[in-house]
């Protein structure tokens, strides 16, 4: 597997992009503008890292941890009730990274144990 050619990590960084981007244009609501800027911007790193680094399974589970995170982030943040723009950014961002990122778990332990001395 080549570096920065893995979809599932693009698409985190997208969604991991658009959360802390949001989280700047939209109205804050509870506490969704911290929630979805440091959540986004670790889903962003996390997105780059295994693009640069493919196989690197952990990073793969973290993407999914911070995946699960945005995705409850709205009851965390006190802001799910409202029904907001931002909960709904998080809702679905944190659904589609944590599928994407279960996704690309099996390919990284496959190129992960490919890479190991037999």
């Amino acid at each position: 597997m080549n570096k920065w050619t893995r979809w599932e990590d693009w698409v985190a960084v997208v969604v991991g992009l658009v959360a802390a981007v949001a989280a700047l244009l939209i109205p804050p609501m509870g506490a969704s503008m911290p929630w979805m800027l440091i959540v986004g911007i670790l889903l962003i790193v996390a997105g780059v890292m295994n693009l640069a680094m493919p196989g690197m399974v952990a990073m793969e589970y973290v993407q999914l941890a911070l995946g699960a995170v945005l995705f409850v982030a709205p009851w965390l943040g006190g802001y799910a009730d409202m029904g907001s723009t931002a909960a709904w950014i998080c809702w679905i961002g944190g659904a589609v990274a944590v599928i994407v990122a279960a996704l690309a778990v099996r390919p990284a332990m496959h190129m992960h144990d490919r890479s190991l001395p037999h």
